[in-house]
């Protein structure tokens, strides 16, 4: 049967299991929209205050159900729009499929009326980009634009489609959608090879990665931890991962890493990397990184592998299939000693903050305890990121969304939205800075439109914290453009925006406030007020080996 190439856009959608999108319309995007609207009981579309918005929300909801996220936006600055939120999914390997639409094809290369090479832009941030000039290769693209993104390790890509195209008619037919590939090119002696350095270790150490998630290996993770008796520590992709309450755990490693991490990979003699990458983040210097310590790395791409660190065996292939085929074949080990150095660590070490007046952990903290630690977490880039990942416990994938690549400011109200509609069953919170809620707020007027119930926490100290807290330590007090001492109130902005909003300033004041957002029904704003020096610690400086870790008595 023959279909408009638009309609042939949305019955590829539906054809992947497609049931939720985001976007904002534009001129060379009607068309899509008007098929859109014809099935509009297939799909819900979820009209966003920004196209960045939207990506973010994209994001949020491949994130949140391990489906892939889909964007759309119209050409020109609708599809510039859309690059910072898929560059975020490209650095944490998110599946997100942006559609855009372009001019009619005998204008492109013209500068015409907001043409842009969209296709070019995103080249170096999407696993691939298409631009679909005949509207008889329009499904196929569709199709192999979801099944790049899900592939292998998973990443954004974009479909760039010319308005005369989604006019043009075309039959199609309904195909079965391609299961996802991980390929796997590791050999027997790699895993051999892998056994004998565990059986041989006194000291070994998990260093946890996104991969695990990604992957679904929580239960073979959780699995091999047991097995081999060895201490885990995380990124910040991958919380939840495993279980925050696990007596292995460590927490978090690297620049705002638990000292028990940074010092236990420290002199630990087999570091195990298990779907990480070595960021910087996490390596500090990386020629004195786990110095002590011979290298496992498992990974999906081959890519990653002695990118960033030399490792003395690398498997490449999908973690859940590698680690069923260790788990099968190791026996099980005994460390006590090296547990208990471990244990003696986090004992002396733990984290804590100051317990006087509000403050972010004690934030964290209740809303761990009046959520019975069964909600989601977005956030989005600072202090406020470090303290939602130090101070919640996260014992669940697929619970703590975040922007660790990139690094996005704004990224966090997007995700939430996205994150709610993709999991309605769930709490979903978002964590912000003030300097960072100012960038994407208006995405309050998406949460109130559709009466999306999510909680947003705005931990406002007046200042960009975390480049304060650098300036503080590194830069002599300099606070150069970092004071946010103005007049905006944000309670009266989330009002205005069609939320309901509390301003909260003492301790006391939080639960009650929060238990009213709970019952609400609605998208709620809770602002709570804290000193402007409050800083995240351990730190790391950058550049340091992470056995330099410091905190505030070490100051």
């Amino acid at each position: 049967m023959q279909y408009t190439g638009a309609e042939i856009v949305i019955k590829c959608l539906m054809e992947q299991g497609v049931d939720t999108v985001f976007g904002y319309p534009g001129g060379t995007i009607l068309n899509v929209y008007d098929a859109l609207y014809k099935y509009e009981k297939d799909i819900k579309h979820f009209l966003t205050s920004h196209e960045q918005g939207a990506a973010h929300a994209a994001d949020g909801y491949a994130r949140a159900t391990g489906r892939v996220g889909v964007c759309l936006a119209t050409s020109g600055p609708g599809a510039t729009n859309l690059v910072t939120g898929i560059a975020t999914a490209y650095m944490d390997s998110i599946p997100v499929v942006a559609i855009t639409c372009n001019v009619i094809l005998p204008l492109l290369g013209k500068d015409s009326f907001q043409e842009i090479d969209i296709a070019g832009v995103t080249m170096p941030i999407t696993k691939h980009s298409f631009i679909v000039k005949d509207v008889k290769n329009l499904a196929s693209t569709m199709r192999k634009a979801f099944e790049i993104a899900k592939s292998g390790r998973p990443g954004p890509v974009l479909v760039d489609i010319t308005k005369d195209v989604t006019a043009a008619l075309c039959d199609y037919e309904k195909v079965t959608p391609v299961i996802p590939e991980r390929k796997s090119s590791y050999t027997q002696t790699d895993i051999e090879a892998a056994v004998a350095l565990i059986n041989k270790a006194k000291k070994p150490f998990i260093y946890l990665g996104g991969g695990a998630i990604i992957s679904d290996a929580c239960a073979e993770v959780r699995e091999f931890a047991e097995k081999i008796n060895a201490p885990v520590c995380d990124t910040l992709m991958a919380k939840g991962a495993f279980d925050g309450g696990n007596e292995l755990y460590t927490g978090m490693i690297g620049m705002h890493g638990t000292k028990a991490s940074n010092l236990g990979v420290s002199d630990c003699d087999l570091l195990i990397a298990l779907g990480a990458r070595f960021s910087d983040r996490v390596v500090g210097n990386v020629s004195k990184f786990a110095a002590k310590a011979k290298v496992i790395h498992i990974d999906i791409d081959a890519a990653e592998i002695n990118k960033n660190v030399i490792t003395c065996v690398g498997i490449v292939g999908d973690l859940k299939e590698v680690l069923a085929k260790l788990n099968a074949v190791l026996t099980p080990k005994s460390h006590p000693e090296w547990i208990n150095r471990i244990k003696e660590l986090k004992e002396k070490f733990p984290l804590n903050y100051n317990q006087e007046g509000l403050s972010c952990p004690f934030v964290m903290e209740e809303i761990y305890r009046l959520t019975d630690g069964d909600a989601v977490i977005t956030t989005d880039v600072g202090q406020h990121q470090m303290w939602a990942s130090q101070y919640y416990k996260y014992s669940k994938p697929r619970t703590f969304l975040s922007s660790g690549g990139l690094g996005t400011m704004g990224y966090g109200l997007g995700a939430c939205i996205g994150a709610k509609s993709g999991r309605p069953e769930k709490i979903c919170i978002n964590i912000a800075g003030d300097g960072c809620f100012r960038m994407n707020m208006n995405e309050l007027a998406t949460a109130s439109r559709y009466n999306i119930p999510i909680i947003q926490i705005i931990i406002n100290n007046h200042v960009l914290g975390m480049v304060r807290q650098w300036q503080t330590l590194f830069y002599e007090k300099r606070y150069s453009q970092t004071v946010l001492a103005d007049k905006v109130d944000f309670t009266l902005v989330a009002k205005g925006l069609g939320c309901e909003a509390f301003k909260v300033t003492t301790k006391e004041e939080f639960a009650p406030a929060f238990e009213k957002a709970l019952k609400l029904g609605g998208p709620v704003v809770i602002e709570c007020i804290i000193p402007e020096d409050d800083k995240v610690f351990p730190m790391v400086p950058a550049g340091a080996p992470i056995s330099e870790v410091f905190d505030e008595k070490d100051l």
